[in-house]
């Protein structure tokens, strides 16, 4: 699709890859999509240099002057929109429409959601205080101001299954707030965050405030974790590899914003319309190709209702169309690799011997020649003990475990060690509330798998360290200073 080899985007120049450049491979066609460069440890250690020589300047810019940026480069994005979806869909096998509308269409609109964020206030007043004299000084009123102020130097490692709207919602606010970036993209689909540092130095960006390094070999993403000028690492990815990262974090107090694996549990009481809970639970199958933390891959379901939910779920799931993503009416399109495709199918063979029971899909679906493609599958007569029920598939696999009574329910989902976003279905509103205050989650969709976007983002326990989106995405990447005063 591409057929100049890209170069890395280092100190504001297109800069040649020291270790040469890898295939990007296209998951539906398995045909080559570009060449990505292979960036060498010193090159890394370069980005990050230009980043902190960068900052002393960017961090002291106008607010209106970074949001003016931010706004140009969503411009540029919007510009380029088909081109840049055709780049996202080769790269990542999304559909056509979650290219555009998920991927390239959500990274623009982060853009503008950050410059309007880099307008708001840093500034917030603390009661005065009114203290007695003493050994800290003369009696007197103290007034305070809590500001916000940029971290740093950021490192952003992004995600494979969006290389559009992951990258964005961290580049964005960490500008908006006034750190600089050094950006390495999931391996997989790099090509896309090219395209977007394309468009930030087209919009003005200065030199340094944003670089871009990518690699096939874990050493570039080390470099960009350990380098000295890094202060902060914004991660999203695996649950083992965030570990890996905060391990080398807490050595020099890096800060972190991780977001991590998902196991979601998916409630669904006795009362629950279940038309509206398969219609949420089902979209694990399809969007992303399942590929996605915040999926209700774990349906927890009340006895009462279970056949029936299974029923409903074995239908949904038998209407979805697996095939090309660039094909009209496909629904499910393959996942990343060959690699991950054979550890899905690992899962559900697995599944199989652990005593569940393959209701749909299972097998690879045929035909579909080449690209790596796998069937919607669900797994029923699960127990929370099981490992395709505790660890997460990350790819069109819904399994499902029968709760007697609504206590027992709670306990299933908390039982687990992830603790992104649940769910729960209900007809009584209040009783899904109070069912939801009671889940480990960093976030509990009621009666919906939809997100408001300025509600904080992150999980409990091994699901993440902190919280994004909206405002909390600036107040992510900022750290709080006091300024007190004497009245």
């Amino acid at each position: 699709m591409t057929t100049t080899p890209q170069r890395l985007f280092i100190d504001g120049e297109w800069t040649e890859p020291a270790d040469g450049h890898y295939e990007v491979v296209d998951p539906a066609t398995e045909e080559t999509v570009g060449f990505a460069p292979e960036a060498s440890r010193a090159q890394v250690c370069e980005a990050a240099a230009a980043a902190r020589d960068a900052f002393a300047t960017w961090s002291r810019t106008r607010p209106e002057e970074r949001a003016a940026i931010l706004d140009r480069a969503a411009d540029l994005m919007q510009r380029d929109f088909l081109a840049n979806a055709a780049l996202a869909q080769a790269e990542s096998g999304a559909t056509t429409g979650t290219a555009r509308g998920m991927q390239v269409a959500v990274g623009a609109a982060r853009f503008r959601r950050y410059a309007k964020g880099a307008l708001e206030p840093v500034e917030e007043a603390v009661p005065p205080q009114i203290n007695e004299a003493g050994p800290m000084g003369r009696a007197g009123i103290f007034g305070a101001l809590a500001v916000r102020q940029p971290v740093g130097v950021v490192t952003c490692i992004t995600s494979y299954n969006n290389p559009w709207a992951n990258p964005a919602g961290k580049i964005a606010p960490a500008l908006a707030m006034g750190n600089t970036v050094v950006v390495k993209p999931a391996p997989q689909d790099p090509l896309s965050v090219y395209r977007m540092a394309e468009a930030l130095a087209e919009a003005g960006v200065p030199a340094g405030v944003v670089n871009v390094v990518s690699g096939s070999a874990p050493g570039v993403g080390e470099a960009a974790v350990d380098s000295p000028d890094v202060d902060m690492v914004s991660f999203t990815g695996s649950t083992s590899v965030g570990q890996r990262i905060a391990e080398i974090c807490g050595r020099s107090m890096k800060r972190q914003l991780m977001e991590l694996g998902g196991k979601g549990a998916a409630v669904v009481l006795d009362d629950a319309d279940l038309d509206s809970a398969v219609a949420g639970i089902g979209t694990t199958f399809s969007f992303y190709s399942g590929q996605i933390c915040t999926a209700p891959t774990r349906v927890l379901v009340q006895r009462g209702v279970h056949d029936a939910l299974i029923e409903k779920l074995t239908a949904y799931a038998g209407y979805l169309t697996v095939g090309d993503p660039r094909a009209k009416g496909t629904v499910v399109g393959p996942v990343i690799s060959a690699a991950h495709r054979d550890r899905i199918e690992s899962y559900v063979e697995l599944g199989r011997k652990e005593g569940a029971r393959i209701v749909t899909g299972g097998e690879r679906p045929e035909p579909t020649g080449r690209g790596f493609y796998v069937a919607p599958t669900l797994l029923a007569d699960c127990t929370n003990d099981m490992r395709v029920v505790r660890e997460e598939i990350f790819g069109p696999v819904v399994v499902v475990v029968p709760f007697d009574d609504e206590e027992e329910g709670i306990a299933l989902a908390n039982d687990s060690d992830y603790g992104l976003i649940d769910y729960v279905w209900s007809g009584d509103v209040a009783r899904a509330f109070r069912v939801a205050r009671r889940l480990r989650a960093g976030g509990v969709g009621v009666n919906t798998i939809g997100r408001n976007m300025e509600a904080p983002f992150g999980g409990f326990k091994r699901s993440g360290v902190g919280r994004d989106v909206g405002s909390y995405a600036l107040h992510a990447y900022s750290e709080t200073q006091s300024i007190v005063w004497p009245g």
